[in-house]
Order: C-alpha cells, then sequence, then structure tokens
C-alpha cells in the first residue's frame, strides 16, 4: 500500500494525496485568512463539497472551471453547480457510496443546514467516509454529535477529522464524545479560530484525547500534511 497524504489548509479544506491523484474537500480559501494556498494555485483531480455554506463550498466553481476536477456532493448541490458552469460532476446521496478510481467515497448523516451561498436549496449536509488504498477517513464537515458516529467508527477507522469550534458545530466536549464512538487511531481537529465565535484551543483539545481515549491527536497548522 502507498502513502497517502492529507495536507491542511484551513477550516475544514483538505487536500489529499492518493497515489498522485489529488482530492481536495470543502475548498474555502478566499475570504479564510487562515487558508495557506489560494484558489488560483490549488491542484485538484476531484473536489468533494459536503453542503452548500460558503465557508465550505467556497471556490469549488472557479477552482473546478480551472482545473477541470470533477465534484462529488450531494444531488442538489451537483445540479446548482452544473447551473454555475461545472461540467464534471458526480452526485451522490446520504448513505450512498460509489467506487471511483482513487477509491471509494461514502456520505455519512451531518447534523447541520446546506443553504447555498444564493438562497438556492443545497440538501442534505453530510460527512465523508473516504477508503484510500486500504485506509479509512471519516471527515465528518459540518456537524453535531449524533450516537450513529458507532456505526461510521464500526468500519474501523484510521483517521477521524472532526470540528471542535462549538456554536455552529461540535464543541470540545461533543467531540471527546464522538471520538469515544468512533474510536479512531487518529483524531485531527477542524473548524476552530477561522472566526471569532469558533475559537478554541486544540492543544487542550488533543490533551484531552490522549489522557481519556485511546487515540492519537494531530493538531495541525495550515500548510501541514499528515501521513499514514
Amino acid at each position: 500500500m502507498s502513502v497517502v497524504e492529507l495536507t491542511y489548509h484551513g477550516h475544514a479544506c483538505f487536500s489529499i494525496d492518493v497515489d498522485g491523484t489529488q482530492l481536495l474537500i470543502d475548498p474555502f480559501l478566499s475570504g479564510n485568512d487562515l487558508a495557506d494556498v489560494s484558489a488560483d494555485q490549488v491542484a485538484a483531480d476531484y473536489i468533494l463539497v459536503s453542503h452548500g455554506h460558503g465557508d465550505h463550498i467556497g471556490d469549488t466553481v472557479e477552482i473546478s472551471q480551472r482545473t477541470g476536477a470533477m465534484t462529488i456532493s450531494n444531488f442538489e448541490i451537483q445540479a446548482w453547480l452544473a447551473g454555475q458552469g461545472v461540467e464534471r460532476s458526480h452526485p451522490l446521496h446520504i448513505g450512498g457510496g460509489y467506487d471511483f478510481p482513487f477509491g471509494r467515497v461514502k456520505l455519512t448523516i451531518a447534523h447541520h443546514g446546506s443553504a447555498l451561498p444564493d438562497g438556492s436549496y443545497g440538501g442534505n449536509p453530510a460527512g465523508f467516509l473516504l477508503t484510500l488504498d486500504g485506509k479509512k477517513i471519516y471527515h465528518a464537515c459540518d456537524t453535531g454529535l449524533f450516537y450513529d458516529m458507532k456505526l461510521i467508527g464500526d468500519e474501523g477507522l484510521d483517521v477521524a477529522i472532526l470540528p471542535i469550534g462549538d456554536n455552529f458545530t461540535m464543541g470540545p466536549d461533543d467531540a471527546l464524545k464522538a471520538v469515544k464512538l468512533l474510536e479512531p487511531k487518529v483524531v485531527i481537529p477542524i473548524h476552530y479560530d477561522t472566526f471569532d465565535v469558533i475559537r478554541q484551543d486544540p492543544q487542550a483539545f488533543a490533551g484531552r484525547i490522549e489522557s481519556e481515549t485511546a487515540s492519537k491527536c494531530v493538531v495541525l497548522k495550515p500548510g501541514d500534511t499528515y501521513r499514514l
């Protein structure tokens, strides 16, 4: 098996390199002061969009048009993207998965909203369960805590990427409960410090994870890469 590389770009955005194929998740780069890369620089072969809010769909249209990347999201977001001039897309929906050349993508439930930037209906928000070169990565995206995370954990997770910002998503207390349900080998906290209302101490969260669970917590700064 080859190395899968996860590079954090701030907020909830990641690039994932799978044998040279570049996945880009929730590319909120323009207008994000913490982002380490710009929308006109980032590489993408596929763009995964969890829901319609501007801090997640972000620069999807521009990046897809520049790179020719295929977008992957729910049906409603794909229909909206097509109306914005995005030509390559693959719609999925909650509980459904598909085997792409790089690996498998399955949409999980997420407790959140999903209106698009122009107010259009964005369908149900989602998380992503990715199977890449035999490795299992769960990107929860924007969500509150839900007990069915236990079922996601039954997949045997190598990495769980979880929001800790509170206010709009889980905060540190609920994210700790999520880790106990998911039981991943590694936890990466996201969705904090981008705005004043979601400021958190990720190192304090990491300390709680490693003292109260069997998981390792890896705190990434924008531009940092984690390899598995």
